[in-house]
């Protein structure tokens, strides 16, 4: 079986966590897997987990009426999917599509925030990490509309 804590501990989410936060945090962890094709969460369920990618690729989608699925980032290994966990409703926002074959550490985020609420130090580590992979989302969402909306001269 292989070691969660290590995993974890060298994913760049995580680079830099205190070895007690890393502690609490492999207590809400769990390998899993999602072929090729499947969803790995959709938009307006519970988001109750977030994902360590450890091999494959996520399409972060939005859907439209009528239109094919608009895929608005790609996640791949050693990146984190999904911060809805952390917000109440605590519901997806959007669709993740497994487009390759997936491993995965599933962090439990009823878990993870009941452990952030118990130690506000540990909260502030995780919300600094997932403020960086909005602005990062961000950044992708504002160039590709930037490419979207070229004006040709």
């Amino acid at each position: 079986m292989e070691n969660l804590e290590r995993i974890i501990a060298e994913c760049p989410f995580f680079a830099g966590l205190d070895h007690a936060y890393l502690n609490l945090v492999v207590g809400c962890a769990s390998n899993v897997r999602f072929e090729a094709g499947s969803y790995v969460f959709k938009e307006g369920t519970p988001a109750d987990t977030f994902y360590l990618i450890r091999e494959g690729k996520v399409a972060i989608e939005i859907f439209a009426p009528h239109r094919k699925p608009i895929i608005v980032s790609t996640a791949g290994e050693g990146e984190i999917v999904g911060w809805s966990w952390l917000l109440p409703p605590y519901v997806w926002k959007f669709h993740g599509h497994a487009v390759q074959s997936v491993r995965a550490i599933a962090l439990d985020g009823k878990c993870l925030r009941a452990k952030c609420e118990e130690n506000h130090d540990l909260g502030y580590e995780i919300l600094k990490r997932v403020v960086q992979i909005v602005e990062h989302r961000l950044d992708e969402a504002r160039f590709q509309q930037v490419d979207v909306y070229a004006v040709q001269r």
